[in-house]
């Protein structure tokens, strides 16, 4: 099964990237993958206060995640899957993708805030784009549901 691979995090446009995942697997029988990596540089601290931030940031996930995975039951009746990894966003995304070999597409949300799409659109949609080992979907972070539907 072909699975498309969004990144969880907590852009308002990250809904988006969502939407349009669960759609397009919707409706070429693949799945969503969703996958939400925490940043190391904060759990530097003593070790007991690194793993209580540890723990908390992926319950931050969890929830988070939860919430999304019930409205992609509820709307397209598939269940997604949460992967949760630490390190640097743009490195971890591409490792996941090597390492799952049945994702097929990663989709990104594109910022509304008039600087640019994003730092991570911009890393893996611009200055990576040649090497991805994936097609990369872009949806823009201002698109209304009805118009990811309409494309999807």
């Amino acid at each position: 099964m072909r699975k498309f691979l969004v990144v969880l995090d907590d852009s308002p446009e990250c809904i988006n990237a969502i939407r349009f995942a669960a759609l397009r697997a919707k409706n070429t029988t693949g799945g969503v993958q969703i996958l939400a990596v925490i940043q190391p540089e904060a759990f530097q601290h003593w070790v007991g206060i690194g793993d209580l931030m540890r723990a908390e940031a992926r319950e931050k996930v969890e929830e988070k995640f939860a919430f999304f995975a019930e409205k992609i039951r509820e709307n397209e009746g598939m269940e997604p899957e949460l992967v949760i990894r630490e390190g640097e966003t743009a490195k971890e995304v591409l490792a996941q993708i090597h390492e799952d070999r049945e994702i097929g597409v990663l989709v990104l949300a594109a910022g509304t805030h008039g600087d640019g799409p994003g730092p991570l659109v911009t890393q893996l949609a611009g200055r990576m784009a040649g090497d991805m080992p994936v097609p990369v979907t872009v949806v823009p972070g201002g698109m209304t549901l009805d118009q990811i539907r309409s494309v999807c």
